[in-house]
């Protein structure tokens, strides 16, 4: 339910606050012709709301909103989850001018454990569902991998597939690197196998010590029963835990789950890091820099990334923040019913750990800087070589990939700003040409990704970069005509002689002379870095396209592989790769093939 107040000329909030409801909810600050200021969300609206109209203000950014709100909306959900989602869509839609927003590239890597008979450890980005459990977040993926390649030599689980799990008929080089107990073929059985998970588990939850301590016991027992290559696989993987925690450079000395918050103000910008620490394990960094909310400093950014991190991601037991922590306190008791301790750095381990994040901080506020100003003398070399009236902000790069007219795919790349945006990334497959044809291919490109953009859909770039010459670019310009966006700057970049980098001559497509910007020009260097970028992504396209059709065509061409088999086929091994790669025992496996059949399918496919 929404309560929109009236619009008076200076807001008068007593009267509001009075009846404003104490559920949870998503509260929206209006200013003048009805533009939105800030939008905010509450597991207390009425608490929240009023905490903006007290005598002493948190800081000035917030002095200054309040100052030009003339009325507050609010809108009441059933759960903070509820409001979660609201403030995303609103925040996403108005695009407020006092939210700071922490916008990151990528979500945080986890280790996932499966919920299967045998538990698989594998790397997981992404939305957390409830069929496995997850560990973490990390800061990286390093941080993951270095974590289950520990995983894999202490407990010895096992990483592969499910597909490639069911269809084993005999253990893998990591069962002979002692990496896996190969469940898959039964050399371990359920009972010791879970046991092992269960150790896991408990080191992933930062339960060093008592692993340690079990393993110990174990070690022990087995040497009473005279069973003592137990006992030393057992010594082994004390061994190997202990190390683990005696190389970390800054050793916490406890099992325990901490992220340093240092928020660090210099040269005008502002970043965040987060550093953390589980298990006593100092797993590493990730600075972050937020954008929009004017006039902005860092014990502002501070509280907005804690708002926004902590509603999306485990909360850990402890933060240490290198500002006054009683702010963040209360954002967390906002957040959560039990809130972490939150306290500054007090001990030397924990005064070591944020002198770290401060100087990462600073370090890569140094090198934002340093790009900033590499990126703005690019764009204005580009844009005078160009003979353009302003530096293009967002470009987007196309090119054709196929082999000898097989499997034709097209790339488009974005750079915005000067940086790649791969979120934006787009490939088409090309259909219905003639094979080879890469004027027919460019044109299909061109008009399946601006076809929308002139109906009003989508963003329009700035200049469009073509990666061949004069019969692409020619190609390229009948296609923008034709739908309407011939307006939009456009030239081609063809290759040098004997395709040597900085040979490039840049093809324009209203006749005139082609340009060779020569190996030391920024702007050439812009270009080439995202026509390289467009041809990557273009040739990975291909090559996955090409090996699919060409292993379902082979797939369909064998007798007694008909439209049934070849989807058991496919759903037994999880894929075209494992089709291929599966022995002639492996695909004896898969219900309705035969050892002949097997024997057929897998020499059509070597």
């Amino acid at each position: 339910m929404t309560e929109p107040t009236p619009t008076p000329s200076a807001f008068d909030a007593k009267p509001f606050l009075r009846t404003l409801t104490e559920e949870p909810g998503v509260y929206r600050m209006i200013g003048a012709d009805d533009k939105v200021l800030y939008v905010g969300k509450a597991k207390n609206l009425k608490r929240r709301v009023s905490s903006y109209f007290q005598k002493t203000l948190s800081s000035p950014r917030i002095a200054m909103m309040v100052a030009q709100i003339q009325r507050v909306d609010v809108t009441a959900t059933r759960s903070e989850a509820e409001a979660l989602i609201l403030e995303n869509n609103l925040i996403k839609s108005l695009a407020p001018r006092y939210n700071i927003l922490f916008r990151d590239d990528k979500t945080y890597p986890y280790i996932e454990l499966s919920a299967d008979e045998f538990p698989r450890l594998a790397y997981y980005r992404g939305a957390l569902a409830k069929r496995a459990r997850y560990f973490g977040p990390f800061p990286n993926a390093w941080a993951v991998r270095e974590s289950i390649h520990l995983l894999q030599k202490t407990f010895q689980l096992r990483t592969c597939e499910e597909s490639v799990f069911a269809n084993r008929s005999r253990p893998c080089l990591l069962h002979q690197i002692k990496r896996c107990t190969a469940p898959c073929v039964g050399l371990i059985d359920a009972e010791a196998y879970a046991a092992d998970v269960r150790l896991a588990t408990r080191f992933l939850d930062g339960q060093t010590s008592e692993v340690i301590d079990d393993l110990t016991g174990r070690m022990h027992a087995a040497s009473e029963r005279l069973a003592f290559e137990e006992a030393a696989a057992c010594r082994d993987q004390i061994r190997m835990l202990q190390a683990v925690l005696h190389k970390q450079f800054v050793d916490s000395r406890k099992d325990e789950d901490v992220d340093i918050l240092a928020a660090v103000e210099e040269d005008g910008l502002t970043c965040i890091n987060i550093a953390m620490v589980r298990g006593g394990r100092h797993l590493g960094d990730r600075p972050q820099f937020p954008s929009g909310g004017a006039s902005s400093g860092a014990a502002d950014c501070l509280l907005a990334f804690v708002e926004q991190h902590y509603g999306l991601h485990p909360i850990p037991a402890r933060l240490l923040v290198n500002l006054p922590p009683e702010p963040v306190r209360e954002a967390m008791a906002e957040i959560t019913d039990r809130p972490p301790g939150v306290v500054a750095p007090r001990f030397a381990a924990e005064k070591a750990w944020m002198e770290m994040a401060e100087k990462n901080a600073r370090l890569t506020i140094q090198a934002r800087a340093r790009d900033a100003g590499r990126i703005e003398q690019r764009l204005e070399a580009l844009r005078v070589a160009l003979g353009i009236d302003e530096a293009p902000q967002r470009i987007e790069c196309f090119d054709i990939s196929h082999t000898m007219g097989e499997a034709t795919v097209a790339s488009c790349v974005v750079c915005e700003a000067g940086a790649m945006k791969r979120a934006e990334y787009r490939r088409y497959s090309i259909s219905g040409i003639t094979p080879g044809d890469d004027y027919a291919a460019m044109r299909q490109a061109l008009e399946k990704r601006y076809g929308k953009v002139a109906a009003g859909e989508g963003i329009c770039p700035d200049l469009i970069l073509i990666d061949g010459g004069k019969g692409q670019v020619s190609a390229a310009r009948e296609t923008l005509a034709d739908i309407g966006l011939e307006s939009v700057a456009m030239v081609g970049v063809a290759k040098g002689e004997g395709r040597k980098a900085g040979l490039e001559t840049l093809i324009f497509p209203d006749g005139r002379e082609g340009l060779a910007l020569g190996g030391e020009s920024a702007a050439l260097h812009l270009i080439v870095e995202i026509r390289d970028e467009a041809h990557r992504f273009a040739i990975t396209g291909h090559r996955a396209a090409r090996s699919k059709a060409r292993i379902g065509s082979k797939l369909e061409d064998i007798p007694g592989v008909g439209p049934s088999r070849r989807r058991n086929l496919l759903a037994a091994f999880g894929g075209l790769d494992g089709v291929r790669e599966a022995t002639v025992e492996d695909l004896c496996r898969v219900d309705g093939v035969s050892r002949k059949l097997a024997e057929q399918i897998h020499a059509a496919l070597h």
